[in-house]
């Protein structure tokens, strides 16, 4: 699997959110996004994410920056989880996982003992030129949002 880091242009990629609507990387030139990947809708830890994002927006905002989350579940999925935990930002749904497997966040994972393929928690900043900023793989729930921002407010300082 390829291993995107910091520097590296992002992979391009279009993916429909919880409504269908199609979002592509290309949407949001100009400005920066986070692009997270998460193992699976309305699950704990997943919830406790998407609800730290929501409730930070406001901070996301300031730094002009878009939230985009993506799983491998389909856009019904996505849907019930928006409107379950009022998420307001796309959920984008990566069935295939291609745009997963672009990224590095399409991974072996062990469990329990078992071995299988899925997502691991992983976060990208990509710039507003495309590039990728700041990556987190095996990202910890708890306190993440806050790393984002402060990065985020690092990288506007610099310009």
């Amino acid at each position: 699997m390829p291993v995107i880091d910091e520097g590296q242009k992002a992979p391009a990629f279009s993916l429909p959110d919880q409504s269908g609507r199609i979002h592509s990387l290309k949407d949001y030139a100009g400005r920066p996004v986070v692009l997270y990947f998460y193992p699976k809708d309305d699950t704990p830890g997943c919830t406790t994410e998407a609800c730290s994002f929501r409730d930070a927006l406001p901070d996301f905002s300031k730094v002009k920056a878009t939230i985009l989350g993506v799983s491998v579940l389909d856009s019904d999925s996505k849907a019930k989880f928006a409107k379950k935990h009022s998420l307001n930002f796309p959920l984008l749904a990566d069935p295939g996982h291609a745009v997963a497997e672009k990224f590095g966040a399409w991974r072996e994972k062990n469990m329990y003992g078992k071995k299988k393929m899925g997502i691991a928690r992983s976060t990208f900043i990509i710039g507003p030129d495309g590039v990728i900023e700041k990556v987190w793989r095996a990202v910890k729930v708890d306190g993440h949002d806050a790393a984002v921002i402060e990065a985020l407010q690092k990288l506007n300082s610099k310009k």
